[in-house]
């Protein structure tokens, strides 16, 4: 199964990147690269992971992965995920996913 990671979740992890690289730019390097490999990931099991509450029938699922959520869709056929979003439980989470 192809995982694409949309421009708008690609600039969510650049923005995360340089928010920890303030602090810390190795954990900075090292933490993004494992939100991106828990993205690569979905190929292997992508109903595993459940449908965000209040909107399964828009079909976006979340993984969480520290403080962070992976937000994504299993679409066309062939299947595909496409990370939407990747975004800080501190975010107001349903704003961004559903405007």
């Amino acid at each position: 199964m192809i995982v694409r990671i949309l421009p708008g979740a690609e600039a969510e992890l650049e923005a995360i990147g340089d928010y920890i690289a303030r602090d810390n730019p190795r954990r900075a390097l090292s933490f993004v690269r494992e939100l991106r490999d828990r993205c690569m990931s979905l190929a292997d099991m992508p109903l595993a992971y459940p449908l965000v509450p209040r909107y399964e029938d828009c079909g976006v699922r979340h993984r969480v992965h520290g403080s962070y959520q992976i937000f994504y869709r299993v679409t066309g056929r062939p299947e595909r995920v496409d990370v939407i979003h990747v975004l800080h439980n501190a975010r107001d989470i349903a704003a961004i996913l559903f405007p």
